[in-house]
């Protein structure tokens, strides 16, 4: 089992013997400069320890990953793996540069970089595109904009519609985008262009309220998309065809919102009090998840930041841009993400409801895991930290309260606006949150604090719509007041 200790007398390998049990070493950055002394190191320490080390000699308040160098190798796992301990000179000390890895951190958003007005009527929804380089909003006026981010003015404005435009939705690739509006009609917009592609969908009875494209890992073609409607319906179409695939009907109100989650299932949620999940291949029910008591407005899934950006991922590697790589790379390391987040294909879901409470569902079975209380009011908007570690909910009851997405365990609130908070969302590194509000602010949010870490007043009426850039840049939001503001740092 263990190897026995050379008695006296006995001949040992002298490269055995000369084997040293600690390395004088010193760290030093790429740009040459020393993080400290030199420091005496056990043989088999891991890159997991020289990380510790490092960032307490720079005395970093929060810890950076960093890289680990010998010369020309990189230390993977240990010291005494990269090094040939055999022919290391115990005098000399041995350097060791470490190299900062690419933390995502997104700052606050702290100023309006640009008003944009141009709609007729109130801004009822935006949304950036998966990578972050569009924006586009839906509004009372019947029209969709598309927004130029780099000079952040109006690009398209894309007539079609009839009535009220109630959601917008990008494709997970984002060369396409779905907008959807009172009268139950579908179009879909070429954002190059801003003309539309293909027929218009139609089929639903009463307006629609949500829609969600089928996840890139799924298909790349991103040909499939699924509206929720106020007629109790839910469809699944074929934009290229611009026909309706499927009609999946079982509930008895209005559907309030739909998820195309990453494990092949269609979420749906209802003012019937119920949340249906179905198989997307063909529209079966699989299960149905009761328990408020009054309509539920909205829902969330794990898995909504990973499939919203698919292989759009903000810390992305340099070497290797978008645009050059293939179809297959693409949906591979979108489902590469997505298994990430879920390895098992086990989806959390979390519900929240007029009846003031939120509920936390696992796809897995048929028993809410947690059953959260604390709002005072409708429980209005609800989302899933990028992450996966925390979720935040948006109340009439002027908060926002943060629970453990683990087990729904409440964690903290933030009090500061003046009226009903109508949605919110999340900064891409998950450590902000900004909300909208009726009292006219966005309020930014700060999870390592748990406190206000900014305050924007600037709308001149009720904010409807929140986006947080993909990518982190910037903020978007619009409202009542028919203007569409930008926020960055």
């Amino acid at each position: 089992m263990f190897a026995k200790k050379p008695k006296m007398g006995v001949e040992v390998d002298p490269q055995v013997e000369a084997t040293p049990q600690t390395i004088q070493a010193r760290l030093i950055s790429d740009t040459g400069e020393e993080a400290g002394p030199p420091i005496d190191l056990p043989a088999g320490i891991t890159t997991q320890q020289l990380g510790l080390i490092c960032n307490a000699l720079l005395k970093n308040e929060e810890a950076t990953p960093y890289l680990f160098f010998v010369g020309e190798d990189e230390i993977k796992k240990s010291l005494e793996d990269t090094l040939d301990l055999g022919t290391v000179d115990t005098e000399n000390v041995i350097d060791i540069v470490y190299q900062p890895q690419a933390v995502f951190k997104v700052r606050p958003v702290t100023r309006c970089t640009s008003s944009m007005p141009g709609h007729a009527e109130a801004v009822v929804s935006l949304n950036f595109s998966p990578d972050g380089k569009h924006l586009a909003s839906g509004s009372g006026d019947t029209t969709v904009r598309l927004w130029d981010l780099t000079t952040e003015t109006p690009h398209f404005t894309c007539s079609g519609h009839k009535q009220w435009v109630l959601c917008v939705a990008w494709a997970p690739d984002g060369k396409r985008l779905a907008s959807a509006c009172k009268a139950g009609k579908i179009i879909i917009w070429d954002p190059e262009t801003g003309q539309q592609v293909g027929r218009t969908l139609t089929g639903h009875r009463k307006h629609i309220n949500c829609l969600s494209w089928e996840p890139f890992h799924q298909n790349p073609e991103c040909r499939k998309l699924a509206s929720a409607s106020s007629d109790g319906d839910c469809r699944i179409w074929d934009v290229k065809l611009g026909s309706c695939l499927l009609n999946i009907a079982g509930h008895t109100n209005a559907v309030t919102a739909v998820r195309w989650g990453g494990a092949g299932l269609i979420y749906t949620s209802s003012k019937d009090r119920s949340i249906k999940m179905w198989r997307a291949a063909d529209g079966i029910l699989c299960r149905t998840f009761t328990g408020h008591a009054h309509w539920v407005n909205n829902i969330a899934l794990s898995t909504d930041y990973v499939l919203r950006t698919g292989p759009f991922h903000p810390v992305k590697d340099r070497t290797k841009s978008y645009l050059s790589m293939t179809p297959e790379e693409l949906q591979a390391s979108a489902l590469q993400r997505f298994q990430a987040v879920c390895p098992d294909e086990v989806e959390s879901l979390v519900s929240c409801s007029d009846d003031n409470t939120l509920y936390l569902w696992r796809n897995n079975g048929n028993k809410c895991v947690e059953r959260m209380t604390g709002h005072q009011n409708v429980v209005n908007d609800v989302k899933f930290s990028p992450d996966v570690k925390l979720i935040a909910s948006a109340s009439f009851d002027k908060s926002v309260r943060l629970w453990r997405a683990s087990d729904g365990q409440y964690v903290a609130t933030f009090r500061g606006h003046v009226q009903a908070v109508y949605t919110l969302a999340w900064s891409a590194d998950s450590r902000l949150i900004c909300s909208g509000s009726k009292d006219s602010t966005l309020k930014v949010w700060s999870i390592q604090s748990k406190k206000l870490a900014q305050e924007l007043p600037g709308h001149a009426d009720e904010v409807f719509g929140v986006d947080w850039a993909p990518d982190g840049s910037r903020v978007a939001s619009g409202g009542k007041d028919k203007v569409i503001k930008l926020w960055a740092y």
